[in-house]
């Protein structure tokens, strides 16, 4: 919450007014700015007195100059100013003022920015998710999501559906690049900071869990850099979404396996964890902070079997400096 201040900076003096005997009241001279001192008060310590409301006035004036470059942003962002229009731009999302920080603003941003993904392969088919990057149709998702797929369809959040192609894989970060054939004008994702993310912020997961497209879902950062290992067996892609008791993307977490078996070819990286409900379908979707910018992509994430009850809140996603890092071997058409 904001707090407004107001400061008018006039002066309006008392009126006057008939007095009891056919003067005025309120016509007196002001008052001094100081009471004269009183007998004996050495006058160094009248002229060090008399410089206290003056000292205070210039170092005001100082500061107020010093930051004078800074505070219009600062001033403008705890005013809920805009650009005229009642949006607020934050790193090309467009977060309404009156919803900053909120999960409903958030989704309203960054929703446009993510995809449904469907893959068919040799081994069956899968359903997960993905993030725009690019205003053409870059998207990233995870490995598992598209590998061994002979055919991908991404259908965006205006329903609009397309074909695409692999750009790149990397099996040992479980992270791929796939590009959207005749897209345009497409509003891509703000990516931030994972370094930055700190334990306990809210966060907001978006994705398509079991085919519900845009599905939004919110908690905090339970923890960073966790060891989450999956398989990099690429040759098994195409519907690993799909496997698993609770019909999960098999990992193991702790020296303990969720979701089924990982299989003999695995792969460990570095891990956010949160509590976010993700379920089968949020793989490759978006895990965002409070200013709209992307901080992971959701990767894992226990799936209970259905005699299991209660809420479990363990998921994890690939820190996007990871994302980032990985971009220009994706590019490259890197596949492994």
């Amino acid at each position: 919450m904001t707090e407004s201040f107001r400061h008018s900076g006039e002066y309006h003096p008392q009126q006057s007014s008939p007095g009891p005997h056919g003067g005025t009241q309120g016509a007196y001279p002001p008052p001094p700015a100081y009471e004269p001192e009183p007998a004996g008060v050495p006058a160094a310590a009248h002229r060090r007195r008399a410089k206290g409301p003056a000292a205070l006035l210039a170092a005001v004036a100082l500061a107020a100059a010093a930051v004078g470059g800074g505070t219009a942003y600062a001033v403008q962002t705890l005013t809920g100013g805009d650009d005229g229009t009642g949006a607020r731009n934050i790193n090309g999302t467009s977060v309404s003022a009156g919803s900053k920080g909120t999960v409903s603003g958030v989704a309203a941003a960054v929703t446009p920015s993510t995809v449904e993904i469907n893959a068919s392969g040799n081994a069956g088919k899968s359903t997960g998710s993905g993030v725009i990057i690019t205003s053409d149709g870059e998207i990233i998702t995870n490995n598992h999501v598209i590998s061994g797929a002979t055919s991908i369809t991404v259908r965006t959040s205006d329903g609009k559906t397309y074909r695409a192609k692999t750009v790149g894989t990397d099996s040992k970060k479980d992270l791929a690049l796939i590009k959207l054939e005749g897209a345009s004008g497409l509003k891509a994702a703000s990516l931030g900071d994972s370094d930055k993310v700190q334990v306990g912020d809210q966060v907001v997961a978006i994705g398509s869990p079991e085919g519900l497209t845009g599905t939004v879902t919110s908690g905090i950062v339970s923890a960073l850099d966790r060891d989450v290992t999956v398989s990099a067996d690429p040759g098994k892609g195409g519907g690993r979404e799909q496997q698993g008791p609770g019909g999960g993307w098999p990992f193991e977490f702790g020296g303990q396996e969720f979701n089924g078996d990982t299989g003999s070819s695995k792969t460990t990286y570095k891990a956010l964890q949160t509590d976010a409900s993700l379920n089968p379908g949020n793989s490759g979707g978006a895990l965002i902070d409070m200013n709209g910018n992307v901080v992971a992509i959701n990767s894992a994430m226990y799936a209970p079997s259905s005699g299991d009850s209660g809420s479990v809140g363990l998921g994890f996603a690939i820190p996007v400096n990871t994302v980032k890092a990985d971009l220009p071997k994706l590019r490259s058409g890197a596949d492994g």
